[in-house]
């Protein structure tokens, strides 16, 4: 049997992903979608656990088939590595500590931002104008527990990151949702521009699943605040 080694970081991001149970499963919406694919592929599905930075490099040395960790399909990833059609569209939103009055781009004027450096969220944050934005490393496990951290502390104002992310912290009595800025965010696999055999088996896979509703039903189990973003072709 083929194997299908998925590249993404090891932390407890739900409903994106949690922290991989002893006996290596994964819950959430990513998890769910790698599944998928190897099941429709029938290819044995196992996880690469390696820091934000070091993903999309291990694409070309081997560690990894693909990459399906909060990948938007931007320019400067697809100079490194080839994406497949997306599996899901989100879009932006701000976070800021419970009872900070910001609900516009003008109000973080002069306030610091933070962002995962070189992400969509941080070419966000970089248009607001006269906002200070403060990039977060890729080196780390969990950039996001870091960045909300950060917020707590005080040591930025607000963090920019997809809407998704922030699901979990609705009625949250530490943080307020600033607002969304509706930027339709493409997430797609980054594979490695030497396999495009594997790209189209990728695609072929991804686009039964949406055919099917399998994906859909993924959808609507695991983020059902989130208007599911493809045409439905199936019940």
């Amino acid at each position: 049997m083929t194997d299908l080694r998925l590249a993404c970081i090891n932390a407890d991001a739900p409903p994106l992903f949690g922290l991989a149970e002893a006996d290596g499963e994964r819950l959430g919406y990513e998890p769910a979608v790698g599944a998928l694919i190897a099941e429709t592929l029938g290819w044995e599905l196992s996880w690469v656990f390696l820091p934000w930075s070091e993903m999309l490099p291990s694409l070309d040395d081997g560690r990894a088939d693909a990459v399906l960790c909060g990948q938007g399909i931007i320019p400067a990833r697809q100079a490194v590595a080839d994406f497949t059609k997306p599996y899901a569209v989100f879009h932006e939103s701000v976070l800021v500590r419970a009872g900070d009055q910001a609900t516009t781009p003008g109000h973080l004027r002069g306030r610091k931002v933070a962002a995962i450096a070189g992400s969509t969220n941080m070419a966000l944050a970089q248009m607001f104008d006269g906002a200070v934005t403060v990039p977060f490393g890729g080196d780390s496990d969990d950039v996001f527990g870091e960045m909300l951290d950060a917020l707590r502390s005080g040591a930025v104002d607000a963090v920019v990151d997809d809407d998704v992310v922030f699901v979990p912290l609705a009625g949250s009595a530490e943080f307020d949702l600033a607002f969304t800025v509706p930027t339709g965010n493409r997430w797609g696999l980054a594979v490695s521009k030497n396999r495009p055999s594997l790209l189209d088996a990728l695609d072929e896979a991804l686009a039964a699943v949406k055919a099917d509703g399998r994906l859909a039903a993924a959808w609507r189990e695991i983020l059902p605040t989130l208007d599911y973003p493809f045409p439905f072709t199936a019940n």
